[in-house]
This record gives structure tokens, sequence and C-alpha cells, in this order.
């Protein structure tokens, strides 16, 4: 298969498996939130921070070095198809020094963290059990990077869903069979317990698509000595890893100080773990619920750009970089004025939590920067910017720790919410403004900002209208809502045609894409940028 025409494939699988999971993600977190409560819910965060810093250090950027090393050893593959696998046992080694410390330290630790940083010791069981899923995780990340360099990235769909499907059910199981209360400590330790068993379950998966998939660059000779493959390994996972604790570091002591400042602001300690659950484990899930395909997508951007980068073709780059910015902010846009539009419908009939759905509209607008850096920061990444993507990312932490400091104790969780804009706008700029600089990409603000943002609007307010004036009544509070989704996301997607954000040169795109005639006439090499092409990928 033609890599044009496999790109598009492990695209539109990956998406597929992330909305689907996404989707199960959310049934699955509102049937515990209607479970365990709110309480448990903000509980379950306030170490969320905790084992995510945990995790960040046993993973150490493995991930990004396991794809770079895999993906430029395969743009050579002529020369070293055994590198593919030499440095494959470098990724994996890696990934158990760092796993194995950070599962001893997180299990001896334990005690300290949760009494001195977070004044919770309820939560001491749950982070000791979370500490034996360290190691099986720093592994995963290695092959899944594997399999992402690779194309092959229905074995990492595969294994995602697996491992969902057995948190699932254990979680189910433990819930139905030992919690007969609703003390948050209980609640947290079963939800834990289904979490490690997911990740340890995902892991012997993983290594068992690695073994056989392996044979395949068992043979050839070496274009690269091993210290060689050492040092970029660690030039490429360091400067991601130490970026990665710092802001990691901070993002865990923003969690800390949450609750806290809620509590200053007025709120008891039940009030404070309420609000934050809400927000962390009921609004974030809406809003990041159509993420899956901007994420699915911009994780294969990184060794497509880095396969770019080793070749030196700065028009491919360009070009991948303004196609991957409109069909982003398209997206986005869409999304955004959707989720604000029927905010309301979203809480109500999702979690019956009219805070929710203030929450949700709120944090709407913000959805086609969120989304946005999502993409850019892949980008940078595939072109070796991990480095400035270090020192923004901790920027962005710093200024996210000061302002919840100094705004949750005067405005409660409303002024988290501000944090949240102000991060996100900074993080978002800063990335934008360095991508342009190294991709030459030509910008088309009107055709990717104004033009969508002009028909996102005009969708919404048309059904918004078509409701009220409709004689029709639908009882179902579900299918009301799908149908008001639906309907406005065909008219927006009919006005971006009917406005032309949209152009038929795209549509002709689209279709070379899709089939491998174009490959053929063009080269494989070429991965989805026509050889006339002078509009958006155009150097400046």
């Amino acid at each position: 298969m033609k890599k044009l025409h496999r790109f598009l494939i492990n695209a539109l699988l990956l998406s597929a498996v992330a909305v689907f999971m996404k989707t199960v993600s959310v049934v699955f977190q509102v049937y515990i939130a209607n479970r365990v409560g709110a309480e448990a819910l903000g509980l379950y965060g306030l170490f969320s921070g905790i084992y995510g810093f945990a995790i960040t250090f046993a993973t150490s950027g493995i991930h990004l070095a396991s794809t770079r090393l895999t993906a430029e050893a395969l743009g050579h593959h002529e020369q070293n198809p055994f590198d593919v696998r030499r440095g494959m046992r470098r990724c994996l080694f890696y990934g158990f020094c760092f796993g194995s410390v950070a599962s001893i330290g997180l299990y001896l630790l334990t005690p300290v963290l949760a009494n001195a940083l977070l004044d919770e010791p309820r939560v001491i069981s749950s982070l000791r059990i979370l500490s034996f899923a360290l190691l099986p995780i720093a592994l995963s990340s290695a092959m899944n990077g594997y399999f992402t360099a690779c194309r092959r990235v229905y074995k990492n769909a595969v294994t995602q869903i697996f491992e969902q499907m057995i948190r699932i059910v254990v979680t189910v199981w433990l819930l139905s069979a030992f919690l007969h209360d609703h003390d948050p400590t209980h609640a947290c330790v079963v939800l834990v317990i289904g979490s490690t068993v997911s990740e340890i379950a995902s892991f012997s998966l993983s290594a068992l698509f690695y073994i056989f998939d392996r044979k395949r660059y068992s043979k050839g000779h070496s274009g690269t000595n091993g210290r060689d493959l050492t040092k970029k390994l660690c030039g490429i996972a360091i400067p991601v890893a130490l970026s990665s604790y710092i802001r990691s570091g901070l993002v865990t002591l923003e969690h800390a100080l949450i609750p806290k400042g809620l509590r200053k602001s007025g709120s008891s300690r039940a009030q404070a773990l309420e609000s934050y659950g809400i927000l962390n484990s009921m609004v974030f899930p809406i809003i990041f619920f159509p993420s899956a395909i901007i994420g699915a997508f911009s994780g294969l951007l990184i060794p497509e750009l880095a396969e770019c980068r080793a070749r030196d073709n700065r028009r491919e780059i360009a070009y991948i970089a303004g196609r991957v910015y409109s069909l982003s902010l398209w997206f986005s846009i869409g999304t955004a004025a959707i989720l604000c539009c029927f905010s309301e419908e979203l809480g109500a009939v999702i979690y019956d939590n009219l805070q929710a759905a203030q929450y949700i509209r709120l944090l709407a607008p913000l959805i086609p920067i969120m989304y946005i850096d999502t993409t850019t920061d892949a980008m940078l990444k595939g072109l070796g910017e991990q480095v400035y993507t270090m020192i923004i990312n901790i920027a962005d932490a710093l200024i996210s720790v000061i302002l919840v400091w100094l705004l949750l104790p005067q405005m409660g969780i409303e002024g988290y919410i501000v944090t949240i804009y102000i991060a996100e706008i900074f993080n978002t700029v800063c990335s934008i403004v360095r991508l342009l600089n190294v991709s030459k990409m030509k910008v088309r603000v009107i055709k990717w900002v104004f033009k969508p943002l002009l028909c996102a609007v005009g969708a919404t307010t048309v059904v918004y209208l078509l409701i009220k004036v409709s004689p029709i009544s639908i009882c179902d509070p579900t299918g009301k809502l799908c149908l008001h989704i639906g309907l406005s996301a065909l008219i927006y997607l009919f006005l971006l045609f009917g406005i032309h954000a949209i152009e038929a040169e795209e549509i002709q795109w689209l279709k070379k894409l899709l089939g491998s005639r174009y490959s053929e006439k063009y080269g494989a090499d070429k991965i989805i940028v026509p050889p006339h092409r002078t509009g958006v990928g155009e150097l400046r």
C-alpha cells in the first residue's frame, strides 16, 4: 500500500477508535459520577496530579523518542533497516529504568506526599496501588511510539480498546461487589485498582504485538553505531523529560492549590472537592471529547514531519502545516459553537447537573485554542522543536500556578476558569509563532477563522430558531439533543461549502488522498503535496 493511502487509512482508523474510546469513556465517567458522587471524583482528581507527575517521570519522553528514532530509521530504510530494532532496544531499556525508579519512588514517598503536599491522608492507599502501573506504562509508551512510526497504528488501537474494556469490567465488578457505602476513600481505591489492572493488561498485549512485529527488522546491517543511537535517543527524550518534569510538577502543585484556594474563598472541604470534581471529571471530558479526532490525527503527524525534516523537504512541511490548520480550525470552531449553544441540554442529559452545564458554556469558546494547540505541539515535536515546546509548557504551567494562587481565594472556581483561559491563550500564541517561523506556512485568517466562525454562528442560530418555531416536539431528551447537534453540524458543513471556506481544490486533494493512483503518479514519497499546489503550503 502506498504511503499516501496508508497515512489516510491510519488517520481514519485512529480517529474512529479515538471517537469510540472517548464515547465509551464519557459513558463510563457518567456511570462513575452517579455511582461514587462528586466528592469522590474531587478526591480522585486531587491525587491525580501526583500520579500524573509519576507517569511523566516513568515515561520521560520515551514515546516521542521511539517515534522519532523509528521514523528516521525507516526514512533511510535502504541503508540501515536494523537500526529500527537496535533503537527500540535502547528505548525499552530507557523505559525500564525510569519506570522502575518511578514505581519504587511513588510507593515509598506516598505518605509524605499525601500529608505534606495534599493534606489528605485518605489518598495514601490509592497512590500506592497506582505505583504498580508505572513500569508497564513506561514500556507501553515506547512500544506505542514504535507502532505509530511504523504506520501500524491498528495495533495501538486494539491495545487501547482492550485496556478500556478491562478497566470498565474490573471497575464495575469491584463497585458492585465491594462498594456498599458512599465513602470517597473506598471509591477511589476501587477506581485505581481497575486502572492498574487495565494498564498491566494493556502492556501485556502491546509486548505480544511487538515481539512478533520486530522480526521485520531482524536482517540487514546498521548504518549508525550504538553510541550515536544512544546519543540521539537522549537528545530527543531528555529535553522532553526535563520539560515534563517541571511542567508536571507545577501541574501537581496547581492541583494541590485548587481545593485549598476554593476553601479560602469560603467553601467547605466537601464543597471544594465537589466543585473541583464537577469541573475536572465531568466538564473536561465533554470539552475534550471531540478532540479525539484531532489528537489521533496529530499523533500521526510526528513521524510524517520527522521524515520530511530528515529529507529537508520544506515545501512539504509547509503544505502539511497549512492543511492541518485549516482542518483543525474548521472542526474546532464548529464544535465550540455547538457545545456553547447546547450546553444546558448537554449538562441535563449527560449528568443532570446545571453547574456542569454552566461550566461547559464558559469553556466552549476556548475549544479552538485548545485544539489548535494540540496540533501545533505535535507538529513542532515532529520538526525537532521539543526544546522550545519545553520552555513554553513550563511557562504555561508556572503562569497557571501563580494565577491559581492569586485568583481562587478571591474569585472561587471562576478564578480557575480565568486561569485556564490565560494559560491556554499564552501557550497557543507562542507555539503558533514558532511554527510559522519554522514551517514558513502561509496564514489565511479569513478562510481559516472568520468564515468558519460565521458559518458556525449561522448554523447554531438557524437550529435555535427552528427549535422555537417548530410545532414538532420530541419527548426523549437524548434524541432531541442528538437531533439538534446533528442538524447544526449538517448546516455548518453546508455553509462552509456555500461561502467557499472549503474550496474545490481541497475536495480534489481529498479525492486524491482516497485513491492510490495519486501516489503512483507523483511518487510514494510525496505524501500529500500535489506538485502544482501554490496556495496554503506556499513558502513565504
